[in-house]
């Protein structure tokens, strides 16, 4: 796997989205990049944190934000293993965030499903990155969960 390609970032993404597993959160991993450096990461820690805004996507957000000390954005690309929720859209479209790339679709929660249009105009999207691999660790987590 070639060093700073999308699926090289989605892998990092998806290691979060494995101590996420681990602790027993839904492992929804996220790594934001800027010039080719990763400067945030972050997994859901909605139950660790007793927060339900303790999603992947915000705390790579605010970290990335803390890392540049600037509240926007656009310079930078997301890798989350799942498509974001609205609540996620919402906070990628107020950091005005480059690029999306999501691995698996969320049918039920999935921004698109009731927001096609709540990301930034400028910011690109792209879906499907690593799907299968994220797809996984979902269906094993909530399957471990019912027995």
């Amino acid at each position: 796997m070639e060093l700073f390609s999308d699926e090289y970032y989605m892998n990092e993404a998806l290691k979060q989205a494995q101590i996420a597993f681990e602790e027993g959160e839904i492992p929804v991993g996220a790594v934001i990049v800027s010039k080719n450096k990763i400067i945030a990461r972050a997994y859901n820690q909605t139950e660790k944190l007793n927060d339900v805004t303790a999603h992947a996507e915000m705390i790579a957000i605010t970290s990335a934000a803390n890392y540049l000390g600037a509240k926007y954005l656009p310079e930078c690309k997301l890798y989350v293993t799942l498509e974001p929720c609205t609540m996620c859209g919402g906070a990628l479209f107020w950091s005005q965030i480059g690029k999306v790339f999501y691995g698996a679709e969320d049918p039920k929660r999935g921004f698109r499903k009731t927001n096609v249009g709540i990301l930034h105009p400028k910011t690109e999207l792209q879906g499907g990155l690593l799907a299968q691999e994220s797809e996984k660790l979902l269906l094993d987590f909530f399957k471990k969960l019912r027995n």
